[in-house]
């Protein structure tokens, strides 16, 4: 394929930084690439709060019965 050995790297490390929620080695391309990252960040962190509220709510059920 003649693909240089640092060029996969690069992508292996981009991807795995990805993966951790991290913003990666370089910026995105485009204005469109960054604001889905954004909103991809914005929707992990929803979500975590929405199962943390699921969680309370669940506890606090149980307390009133």
């Amino acid at each position: 394929m003649n693909i240089g050995e640092t060029a996969v790297r690069r992508w292996v490390a981009q991807y795995q930084a990805e993966r951790l929620g991290q913003p990666g080695i370089g910026k995105p391309l485009t204005a469109e690439q960054q604001r889905i990252r954004q909103l991809e960040q914005e929707n992990r962190r929803l979500k975590s709060d929405n199962d943390l509220l699921k969680k309370a709510s669940a506890y606090f059920a149980r307390e009133l019965k």
